[in-house]
């Protein structure tokens, strides 16, 4: 089975020309790439507030094999997905992740949202990387490092907290565990924050510990989801709240279930202890339970997520961008004491942003695959360049492409008319577009997702 990070594989002995490569992603000989057409200076104008830029050059995908080594973990699911049919992977917090199961020529990522949204799905999440931290002080470090209260994280809940660094910059945006009292599990996001809180540890000489755990979650997700659950915990998931905690025991496998997920639907996640010896017993026992319901495996569902209002980070934020400038400024309590990046949030609210997350959408034929280019957004007829595209996905729900950008303040407002220029299959030019209300859709599950202000319900 090929392995790639592209809809243009590679076998393991065969090779793709460079001219199969530029038809494949619909690049002529003759056609000019964008990133030839727009000037360095006008998209070094895009990342003038960045110290780290984004590559905003269109230079595409050129189907390149993923090298499967050693520098990269696998997780204790690896090959329970690849039994699964997964054939597209991408690498989150230096561990493999599953990102397509179903092949294109049978409906592809647009068929697996089918399944999310209809039946219920199973998703392996390991890379949610459990960073432990637990002692007499760990209440005092997880609340130095988070911008909201810890007292907010009750004992036998979870919360969706945010890491800044000291210039208000988005280290995380984990969900945040409390299983016991002195005990608190971060389940990373994108980045690897636990140098970060280890560091955080040692320079403030807190009692606690910090390391990683064998822990490795998976996703429940879908409508039928709930009645699943009921059939592997019994009626008393039910009383479980949004964003609560439960411990249980599926197939003689000790586990912490929460109300969570990254899809907007009905959905809970899995904590599997000692996940490496214990892998295949849950994964295999959750297939069978799933069968009355159709349970699929699919890859974390980026469609709905975005029809959700959900953010993914390292694509729709990073350490780069500030909790004001995404909608995530009600996750900042500047009534706390202290915290790391306390200071410049102040400033930062006292004096606004100068740019913001926004909803957009926009023409140009279905996009079906993950974008390999940050697009960018255009104003004034196409002539000047103002943005660019962080998420984008066709939108079965919306009948159109729906996405996020990163826009200048004054293009934020919901109706401004704009254009984005897609690549082929997409549109190979400019599409018209258009800043929009979000979320999309309203998630189901409404600790899943965002109000319209920005505020996650429940979290």
């Amino acid at each position: 089975m090929p392995i790639i990070i592209s809809n243009v594989p590679f076998t393991k002995t065969g090779v793709v020309s460079l001219y199969n490569i530029k038809e494949a992603i619909g690049m002529s000989k003759e056609e000019k790439p964008l990133s030839e057409v727009k000037t360095s200076n006008e998209l070094e104008e895009m990342n003038v507030q960045r110290h780290v830029p984004a590559n905003l050059r269109q230079s595409g995908d050129n189907g390149s094999r993923m090298l499967i080594s050693q520098r990269v973990r696998k997780s204790p699911y690896w090959h329970l997905s690849e039994e699964a049919g997964a054939w597209c992977y991408s690498v989150y917090n230096n561990m493999y992740h599953p990102r397509a199961y179903i092949p294109m020529e049978e409906g592809g990522l647009l068929k697996e949202y089918e399944y999310l949204t209809e039946h219920v799905t199973l998703w392996n999440v390991a890379v949610e990387r459990q960073i432990q931290v637990k002692g007499p002080d760990a209440p005092k470090l997880v609340d130095l490092a988070i911008t909201r209260s810890v007292e907010k994280v009750k004992t036998g809940k979870a919360r969706y907290v945010i890491l800044c660094n000291e210039e208000g910059g988005i280290i995380n945006d984990p969900v945040l565990l409390r299983p016991h009292e002195d005990e608190f599990w971060f389940s990373l996001s994108d980045s690897d924050t636990s140098l970060w809180l280890q560091a955080l540890k040692v320079m403030n000489n807190f009692d606690c510990t910090v390391r990683e755990i064998d822990v490795a979650p998976v996703q429940i997700q879908g409508p039928k989801s709930t009645a699943l659950m009921v059939d592997l915990f019994g009626k008393g998931i039910h009383d479980v709240p949004y964003y609560g905690l439960m411990e249980g025991n599926v197939n003689g496998c000790p586990v912490i279930v929460s109300r969570t997920g990254f899809s907007g639907e009905a959905g809970f996640e899995i904590y599997l202890y000692h996940a490496t010896a214990n892998a295949e017993k849950l994964w295999y026992h959750l297939l069978e339970k799933g069968k009355p319901y159709n349970l699929k495996v699919i890859a974390p569902g980026h469609i709905r997520r975005i029809e959700a209002g959900i953010l993914s980070y390292g694509q729709d934020m990073d350490q780069e961008t500030n909790p004001f400038q995404v909608g995530l400024g009600w996750q900042v309590d500047l009534t706390k004491s202290n915290f790391i990046g306390k200071e410049a949030l102040e400033r930062i609210k006292n004096e606004g942003v100068s740019k913001k997350l926004v909803g957009m959408k926009f023409g140009g034929k279905k996009i079906d695959w993950y974008p390999a280019d940050f697009y960018m957004v255009y104003a004034e007829n196409g002539t000047k360049p103002v943005g660019y595209i962080t998420s984008a996905f066709y939108s079965p729900n919306q009948g159109c492409n729906i996405g996020y950008a990163m826009l200048p303040s004054a293009y934020s407002t919901v109706g401004t008319e704009l254009e984005i220029h897609l690549p082929e299959p997409y549109a190979n030019g400019l599409v018209p577009a258009e800043v929009a209300q979000t979320p999309f859709k309203a998630p189901e599950n409404p600790g899943t997702g965002y109000t319209q202000t920005g505020r996650k319900l429940e979290s």
